[in-house]
């Protein structure tokens, strides 16, 4: 049985989320599966190509929906699942048992542990430390921003490796090991560590281009970090930076795209009845989230108007902090 796993490349959470699937699905599924991993980005242009589908079994985690008739297996978290309301009727009408979504999860990782043991008896207390920082990492649930950029904790490094990686084959590897050891084990394996002391250093050099590039008023940032290699930043930073700050709104580029990444302080001090949806504001261009993060992919030859589209959204989330005072 050969069974390949799509998930949110670059995450932790989605990264984890395939290492969880895997450990469920050889626990309570099939023992002698063959597991293939295929990273998925949130990208301009379509998703998924169909001509990956290529396993007796399919699996998405911690990404959106597709109604490929392939896919046997879906796990996902986010507000922005569905492309399209035909999707969505599909998986309302979906009876394979085999398919699952619950936006009100911080991180796909819980609700794939807790759909698990729910629906199929898994056993998730040997994996508890990978859960509890999943749920930490992608719901932002830090004690405050120094935890989330000093990068003292284990599954803080972690989450940098992850994010700023550019090895086609780390993923892999880290994945056979993410669900079956402790996570201060894995950051001293060589594989991991190696990669660790010019990414420390990248994180550190990150926070002075931030700084510096920072346009702060009405509690929202924005920054335009586009002329260097910031992708994958730690996106804690500009609340690091401004703690009194509300949202975040930083434009970056890669390889693939141009990127306008939309954020909330985890610590702010505005109501939570009083806050922006910020899915629903990345959705109007095409991409989506989270209620309190989310992002928007526009292809490398429209970066004018990422860059557009980023400075309509900080006037609108400033305008959304005047009403308030």
């Amino acid at each position: 049985m050969k069974v390949r796993v799509f998930y949110h490349d670059k995450c932790f959470d989605g990264t984890a989320s395939a290492a969880l699937f895997v450990r469920f699905y050889r626990e309570c599924v099939g023992k002698g599966a063959d597991f293939q991993f295929t990273g998925l980005l949130h990208r301009a242009g379509s998703l998924f190509n169909e001509a990956d589908f290529t396993g007796d079994e399919n699996a998405i985690v911690d990404f959106k929906y597709s109604p490929s008739p392939k896919i046997t297996w879906w796990f996902d978290h986010h507000l922005s699942a569905f492309l399209s309301p035909a999707d969505a009727a599909q998986f309302r009408a979906d009876k394979s048992g085999k398919k699952f979504f619950d936006p009100e999860y911080k991180s796909c990782t819980k609700f794939l542990a807790d759909t698990a043991e729910r629906v199929f008896g898994f056993n998730q207390k040997p994996v508890a430390e990978l859960v509890k920082w999943a749920d930490i990492v992608d719901g932002a649930q830090y004690q405050d921003a120094k935890t989330a950029v000093e990068m003292r904790e284990p599954a803080m490094k972690l989450t940098m490796v992850i994010e700023s990686n550019q090895d086609p084959a780390f993923p892999n590897k880290l994945i056979s090991v993410l669900a079956d050891k402790p996570l201060a084990e894995i950051i001293e394996m060589p594989f991991v560590a190696e990669k660790l002391p010019p990414l420390l250093e990248r994180h550190h050099q990150s926070i002075d281009i931030i700084r510096k590039h920072s346009d702060y008023s009405d509690g929202t940032i924005y920054f335009d970090v586009t002329d260097y290699e910031l992708e994958g930043y730690n996106k804690f930073v500009p609340y690091y930076l401004y703690p009194d700050s509300t949202y975040s709104i930083g434009l970056s580029k890669s390889s693939f795209r141009t990127k306008v990444s939309v954020g909330s302080n985890p610590w702010t001090k505005t109501p939570g009845e009083k806050m922006v949806n910020l899915a629903a504001i990345c959705e109007r261009y095409g991409g989506g989230g989270h209620a309190r993060v989310g992002a928007i992919s526009f292809p490398t030859d429209r970066a004018a108007e990422a860059r557009e589209a980023a400075h309509v959204i900080v006037e609108e989330l400033r305008e959304s902090q005047r009403k308030l005072k």
